[in-house]
């Protein structure tokens, strides 16, 4: 089949990062900071990027400001006509640090809050952060660059949504991502304590509901779905292998930043093949690209282009078989799984929430 390239690309660029939080997506298992791509490695893995046509790239982690090359790596991908978005906690932002990246070229900003408090925040964070996140804002609004807020949701701030979204405007963001969690990674060992209910979900709505009539739309505010109370699947990364890519801090490239789980899967390795040849090429990105690896009920499903049968990753957390029909799918035969999460189990707020605690250092 004749692959179209890809848009965009997450470049993960470490996995140590100074948060703990509980609901990191990041694998269970990190990479380790020896194993990381080097700065020529990036340097090449923007160039290749850059002649697929990969137009937008995320710089991530982990904490991507721990990486003493970042600006290097940020010249490299504008050298090759990329798009960067620095994803950060904020920690370690200061306004030298933010000038040399707009000088090598950085386009935007999106940082992280845990909630609409310093002691709420950091709790949230495991570890002090908000203070450095409010000063990193500011920097940011100085610097006249493209700013983003990102909140994870779950049962211990879903309740703050009024305060949060008023914390975007006095912070002067210009787009705000309410990303209700995934549970992948870290995130699915907690999610017994981050799920949140379905009245705190309807509540959550509304609040959002009425913040939009009363903004002229600055900030942008995008919700994104909570799928396991929806019924309706996400589609996987816009489609498995159909507009995006992640590199892994040690050069592996995946499909999407959660498959690293997935069985019968050999990820390729930037430091032996390129990013073309991964693309159109590698087994791992054509196992569920399309729809022809499907079975019912997706394959006679008329959404079947729409959300391409949902989430690999969470179908094989769910189930075991990352073929299966994503359970979030009120359509799939699993579905009473998801049901049980979401209806039949009352959260138990005593669940404590167990923090991670990343690699750390520089390079």
């Amino acid at each position: 089949m004749t692959v179209p390239p890809p848009w965009a690309m997450l470049a993960e660029l470490t996995h140590a990062c100074p948060l703990h939080c509980p609901y990191c997506s990041n694998p269970v298992e990190l990479v380790g900071r020896a194993r990381e791509l080097d700065t020529a490695g990036w340097t090449r893995v923007m160039a290749e990027a850059g002649a697929l046509g990969i137009v937008h790239a995320h710089l991530s982690g982990g904490e991507p400001l721990l990486r003493r090359d970042l600006d290097l790596i940020v010249a490299a991908a504008e050298a090759a006509g990329i798009y960067t978005q620095l994803v950060t906690s904020g920690v370690g932002l200061d306004r030298a640090r933010l000038a040399e990246l707009a000088g090598a070229g950085l386009r935007s900003v999106q940082l992280s809050v845990q909630d609409a408090t310093a002691e709420t925040s950091d709790h949230l964070a495991g570890a002090r952060s908000f203070a450095a996140k409010r000063r990193a804002a500011a920097l940011v609004r100085e610097a006249g660059l493209p700013f983003g807020l990102n909140v994870v949701l779950h049962r211990h701030n879903l309740d703050s949504l009024d305060e949060i979204i008023a914390l975007a405007v006095e912070w002067g963001a210009d787009r705000v991502e309410l990303a209700n969690t995934q549970f992948y990674g870290w995130a699915l060992r907690n999610r017994a304590a981050l799920l949140p209910t379905r009245d705190q979900l309807r509540r959550a709505e509304r609040t959002l509901d009425a913040w939009r009539a009363r903004l002229p739309g600055t900030p942008e505010l995008v919700w994104v779905v909570p799928d396991y109370f929806e019924g309706v699947p996400k589609p996987c990364m816009g489609g498995w292998g159909a507009v995006s890519l992640t590199v892994a801090p040690d050069g592996s490239v995946l499909p999407c930043p959660g498959a690293y789980t997935l069985p019968g899967l050999t990820f390729p390795n930037v430091r032996e093949r390129g990013l073309r040849w991964i693309w159109e090429e590698s087994g791992a990105f054509h196992a569920y690209r399309g729809t022809a690896w499907m079975g019912g009920p997706c394959s006679g499903c008329p959404r079947r282009e729409d959300d391409f049968g949902g989430c690999r990753c969470q179908a094989y957390a769910i189930t075991g078989d990352a073929a299966r029909t994503d359970p979030a799918c009120a359509l799939s035969p699993d579905h009473h799984l998801i049901r049980r999460l979401t209806d039949d189990t009352p959260p138990d707020d005593r669940t404590p929430l167990v923090y991670r605690r990343p690699r750390r250092g520089r390079a």
